[in-house]
């Protein structure tokens, strides 16, 4: 899925031409742009500029003026040639599910989908952008399974605004988990269901990926940042001591300066996790791997800390799956920084094609 700008409904499909991928959050704007050099997909350019507090907040933009020249400082800097983005959206803003409806021809799901969206979302359609895709067969014979996508306009506008703002043409939005198992999932196909946590400087989210779809998404309280804060906190230190020594030191000073955020951490995961293994109906629900994302994912120990907590096989998420897969290559972002970019690079898969 990914919303295309149309009416009511922004699409997630058949973008032309290509496109470059930008990832807004709170605090940095990160871009990526891919090419296909002799049959092979290339990191061609790729930038990022922090954003002085004011600008976003909680996926919300406060100041549209400061963030379109941030924007275009983010273009400038990569120096690219196209006009054409694919961008994200806010995870905590969206509204992503799956759910059963009746078989039906398209036509009459198309018909259907923004009464059943209202069944499930706290807003109208007329204040909504959304889409859907069909996943497969439901469990019961006579249903189908519909993957439907939501998110408020007065969340969206705004983005929309500061790109068109700096010359750009937005051809797709996507919610960022969308992009994030893009560029995770190898081939866009789990046999099994597969835990990502993008663990980021002001928010972490889960997602849940299985078959070939997203199944579950949530957002967690604690974030990269809330940890540097608590050891700041805890230890009397400034928030960029703090950071050298969560850098320096990892999981242990976060353990050593408050037991109850890692608590909390460890609490949020497993309940996500035993809320989709009952929730899902059958033996699927067993999650079998947890991917780690996110700039804040190479913290240390953060792996061994949730596989010990969760008994789950936990690892670093590989955001070039799906553009150089296994080949020995080395890509132009070194493995630490990549995992910052993990969603501009699953933006910049879409914008060039290359995978739904």
């Amino acid at each position: 899925m990914c919303y295309n700008i149309r009416m009511n409904r922004i699409r997630f499909l058949d973008l032309e031409p290509e496109a470059f991928g930008l990832d807004f959050s709170d605090r940095k704007l990160r871009l990526a742009r891919l090419d296909k050099v002799r049959g092979s997909l290339t990191l061609t350019s790729y930038s990022e500029v922090v954003l002085p507090g004011g600008i976003i907040a909680s996926g919300d933009v406060l100041d549209e003026g400061k963030l379109t020249k941030a924007v275009l400082e983010l273009v400038s800097k990569a120096k690219l040639k196209t006009k054409y983005v694919v961008a994200s959206l806010p995870e905590r803003k969206g509204f992503l599910r799956v759910i059963d409806v009746l078989k039906m021809t398209e036509s009459e799901l198309k018909t259907a989908i923004p009464f059943e969206v209202e069944n499930y979302i706290p807003l109208t359609s007329d204040n909504i952008y959304m889409d859907y895709r069909i996943i497969g067969n439901s469990r019961e014979s006579n249903k189908m399974e519909v993957l439907i996508g939501a998110m408020p306009k007065a969340v969206v506008d705004p983005y929309i605004n500061c790109l068109t703002g700096a010359g750009l043409i937005p051809k797709a939005l996507e919610i960022e988990s969308q992009a994030i198992v893009r560029s995770v999932i190898a081939g866009g196909v789990s046999p099994f269901p597969c835990l990502i946590i993008d663990f980021g400087r002001t928010t972490t989210s889960l997602t849940i990926y299985s078959g070939n779809s997203l199944r579950f998404t949530a957002s967690l309280l604690i974030s990269s940042g809330i940890l540097t804060e608590t050891i700041a906190k805890e230890r009397k230190i400034n928030v960029e001591e703090a950071e050298k020594l969560k850098i320096d030191q990892g999981m242990e000073a976060i353990k050593q300066s408050s037991t109850d955020i890692v608590s909390v951490l460890a609490k949020d995961i497993k309940k996500y996790i035993q809320y989709y293994r009952t929730h899902s109906g059958n033996s699927s629900g067993e999650i079998k791997r947890i991917l780690l994302c996110g700039a804040g994912a190479n913290l240390k120990g953060l792996d061994k800390f949730i596989l010990a907590e969760t008994k789950i096989k936990t690892e670093l998420a590989n955001p070039w799956a799906n553009i150089i897969g296994d080949k020995k290559t080395v890509p132009k972002i070194p493995r630490d920084q990549s995992l910052g970019y993990t969603t501009a690079l699953g933006l910049a898969l879409r914008g060039i094609n290359a995978t739904r």
